[in-house]
């Protein structure tokens, strides 16, 4: 090549996230930081989200990252899914989610594709866009790479294997998939051997550590009035009402505020309930939708929270006191990491049964007067996630070579 010539134009990287989001924020929330990361390390490249929640719309994303918002599905207290808009069945909406995820996937042509949790999506509706993944070539010139992204815990053993194997996921990772993202730490918990996978699945499995340290944090916001504050969150809010009931009952320590983040989805009686209460009180704060709870939480002297995936991540990397209620219904994933974490960490445990006013407010009065405890859990996932992506396109461009 002369010295005048031009070397050819190296083309951008393209990333698909689908998460199908049925209950709270938790599975976007985890993609938009994830699509973070890999523009960090690579601004050259280009993220679409596929979520199937409305309100990740008000999520702070990055500017390369493009989001398409699937029909809606709810997931009640018992675990039965639901179509949300009225007049279409669970079987249609599905349908039309199943054809815009595969629509977005032939036209976007990504490099990768990360699947949230579900290998084959909710209740099957990836199926169609597994079939054009497996024949799209991405951006870049190279055949699209299929990765199934899971968070540490899945529920306990028995459960994990039997939904594990009633969704055939074993048979489509082997049919479809290049790789398994492991959000977690195997110390704490091994899907591995939770889950009793075969080998060759095993061979798959990357435990990337937690998708902790490294959290977006949003412009420092005031919420206490400059006072210290204690807070209570309750993820996205649908069974979350008992526990912030709790807390706003509760007696706080001498010279602190309560916040309280109900969440988007909080049922509106019992959030109206919140207000009534909070209103007899000068020393609480009820807010229903917060876009920087890592920056919330760093502020905090003590934090009362569910027990779901990213809030417990954060409060891992912000090192503050925390006791986790975790959700035991329609299944016990926050149960079974409250327990284990309870274990190796600075975080305390309470079954929701006994998360009573007096119970938590006890808690507070002790958290707040304690610095973070150590340990010695990989938090660094979300810094790992970008060469293991590079490794899935070389080990691409070695197998064509």
């Amino acid at each position: 090549m002369s010295a005048l010539q031009a070397a050819p134009p190296v083309p951008r990287r393209r990333v698909a996230l689908y998460s199908h989001d049925t209950q709270g924020l938790g599975h976007v929330r985890r993609n938009i930081e994830i699509a973070r990361a890999l523009l960090a390390e690579r601004p050259d490249t280009d993220v679409l989200l596929l979520s199937g929640a409305p309100e990740a719309a008000r999520l702070p994303r990055p500017e390369q990252a493009g989001l398409v918002v699937l029909p809606s599905v709810s997931k009640s207290r018992s675990g039965e899914y639901a179509a949300t808009q009225p007049g279409l069945g669970l079987a249609e909406v599905l349908r039309l989610r199943g054809a815009m995820v595969a629509s977005a996937i032939e036209h976007f042509r990504p490099d990768v594709l990360v699947v949230d949790k579900e290998a084959r999506g909710l209740r099957g509706e990836l199926d169609p866009a597994l079939a054009v993944a497996r024949r799209t070539t991405g951006a870049g010139g190279r055949r699209t790479r299929l990765v199934l992204g899971l968070r540490d815990v899945l529920d306990t053993p028995l459960t994990a294997r039997r939904e594990w194997e009633s969704a055939g996921t074993t048979r489509t990772l082997r049919s479809s998939y290049d790789a398994v993202w492991v959000y977690g730490d195997p110390r704490v918990h091994d899907l591995g051997d939770a889950c009793g996978l075969p080998r060759d699945v095993r061979a798959m499995m990357r435990f990337t550590g937690y998708l902790a340290e490294g959290r977006h944090h949003g412009p420092r916001a005031t919420y206490a009035d400059g006072a210290p504050y204690v807070l209570c969150l309750v993820g996205g809010g649908q069974d979350g009402a008992d526990l912030a009931d709790a807390f706003v009952r509760a007696p706080l320590p001498r010279g602190h505020r309560g916040v309280v983040v109900t969440g988007p989805y909080m049922p509106r009686a019992a959030r109206d309930a919140l207000d009534v209460l909070a209103g007899t009180r000068d020393d609480l704060s009820v807010l229903g939708f917060v876009d920087d709870t890592p920056g919330l939480i760093d502020g905090a002297a003590a934090v009362v929270t569910m027990g779901g995936y990213n809030t417990v991540c954060e409060l891992l990397a912000s090192g503050r006191p925390g006791l986790v209620v975790p959700r035991v219904v329609p299944r016990l994933e926050q149960a079974v990491r409250a327990d284990e974490l309870a274990r190796r960490t600075h975080l305390d445990a309470l079954h929701p049964d006994e998360a009573s006013a007096d119970a938590v407010g006890a808690w507070l009065a002790d958290a707040v007067g304690r610095d973070g405890g150590a340990h010695d859990l990989d938090l660094g996932g979300l810094t790992r996630l970008p060469a293991l992506l590079d490794q899935l396109l070389e080990e691409i461009d070695d197998a064509t070579a």
